[in-house]
């Protein structure tokens, strides 16, 4: 297959153009790199340098006839979007209805990577309110337009390629980092807070299968099913953190509690964080 993946320079998107890959699909990215990186890069991957608002400039010329698209490509995280809403919405809803557009107007299905922060409230955050956008866009034109789309949840991925500096961290990476470099950690609240990690390989499978077995017009919860406090993680990397005010716009606990993916995807993640983080401690 020929298969299109935005945000393919980014964490997500690397490992699973990495599995699209192995399977010997033809893949291109379309990335801005604002948070995707050039060392993620591999060589069997055609990589195109580019916003996704200009995804309709990139014709047969540039790429094959494509027959499924991943929209991966956003701006994350939750705190960032306080300073900037207006990036957030430009990026996360205009850019997701230009992908929405091409997609429609060439006849391709679509997969996007909304986000489980939905659950918590649409105006929890800019970030939120952004994504959830996004999948407003989406319906709208399953609705009207015949677009072939499916939305997928994810919750707090961790993994291979996850960013480990800068605003964009999520906090397996940003701990881990600061271990390997003497950097205090920090919690932010009183640890509490539970969190459903999810490995990403295991998202990888789920984004696969839906692609594999044309599983459209759903939406998938992806995430784990278990949850654990970021006290306990502490525990896990064996660390004494400080602690300091809570943030804004966090969720208390985030939990998969949905079974769809595994009714319909045979969807089972197994992997778990401590194995991973006794990996890289």
């Amino acid at each position: 297959m020929r298969i299109l993946v935005t945000g393919g320079a980014g964490f997500v998107g690397t490992n699973l153009i990495k599995r699209l890959i192995k399977e010997d699909h033809t893949i291109y990215s379309l990335d801005n790199y604002s948070t995707g990186l050039k060392e993620n890069e591999i060589e069997e991957c055609i990589y195109y340098t580019n916003d996704i608002q200009k995804i309709s400039a990139y014709d047969k010329r540039f790429m094959e006839d494509i027959d499924v698209v991943f929209h991966l490509a956003a701006i994350a995280r939750i705190q960032p979007s306080f300073k900037r809403p207006e990036d957030y919405i430009d990026t996360n809803f205009n850019g997701t209805y230009e992908v929405v557009k091409y997609c429609v107007e060439n006849k391709i299905p679509l997969i996007y990577a909304g986000s489980s922060s939905k659950h918590s409230g649409r105006f929890k955050n800019p970030y939120t309110f952004s994504k959830d956008l996004g999948e407003d866009i989406i319906k709208l034109y399953q609705t009207h337009y015949n677009l072939l789309a499916t939305t997928t949840r994810f919750y707090n991925v961790y993994g291979q390629h996850q960013l480990t500096e800068g605003g964009y961290t999520t906090l397996v990476g940003r701990w881990l980092n600061n271990i390997k470099n003497g950097i205090q950690c920090e919690i932010y609240g009183d640890g509490e807070q539970r969190r459903d990690f999810t490995h990403v390989d295991d998202i990888v499978d789920a984004l696969i299968a839906i692609m594999e077995g044309n599983h459209y017009g759903l939406d998938f919860e992806l995430g784990r099913g278990k949850n654990i406090s970021v006290n306990e993680v502490a525990k896990m990397m064996e660390i004494t953190p400080i602690y300091k005010p809570s943030k804004p716009g966090e969720a208390r606990h985030t939990l998969n509690t949905d079974t769809r993916a595994n009714e319909i995807l045979g969807w089972n993640p197994q992997r778990e964080l401590l194995d991973y983080i006794k990996t890289q401690i």
